[in-house]
């Protein structure tokens, strides 16, 4: 698990990379530490089909192990296509389908979170 503050943000801010050069929709980075001890961060992103989020979460999962050494504690939902959790303790990431986004509204229900920018990919 990282404790150093800013190595936490930075896997966030890569996580959110790794989403936005993946083709993830609406990818979003929420400061929570305020407000919750579950997480220092959520990254939001969401996929047009069962298909997109899975293999949005798979790489993820593959370039965070490969380019920092870093597994997810947990994982919840990989194969149903609808919403995947991967949860590296400090950060956690939620990928959605269009559906579950909108139900969920994760941004809404933590809305006094803090949003993040981060770089995103030139179109």
């Amino acid at each position: 698990m990282l404790k150093n503050k800013d190595e936490i943000k930075q896997l966030a801010l890569d996580i959110a990379k790794i989403l936005d050069n993946k083709k993830a929709q609406d990818v979003k980075i929420l400061k929570i530490d305020e407000k919750t001890v579950i997480a220092d961060y959520f990254v939001i992103a969401g996929g047009t089909s069962r298909t997109m989020v899975n293999s949005l979460a798979d790489e993820v999962e593959y370039k965070i192990g490969e380019e920092k050494g870093i597994k997810p504690a947990n994982i919840e939902g990989r194969g149903l296509g609808n919403w995947v959790l991967l949860d590296y303790e400090n950060v956690i990431v939620h990928i959605f389908n269009p559906q579950s986004r909108d139900f969920y509204n994760l941004e809404k229900l933590w809305a006094e979170g803090t949003e993040i920018e981060f770089e995103q990919e030139k179109e």
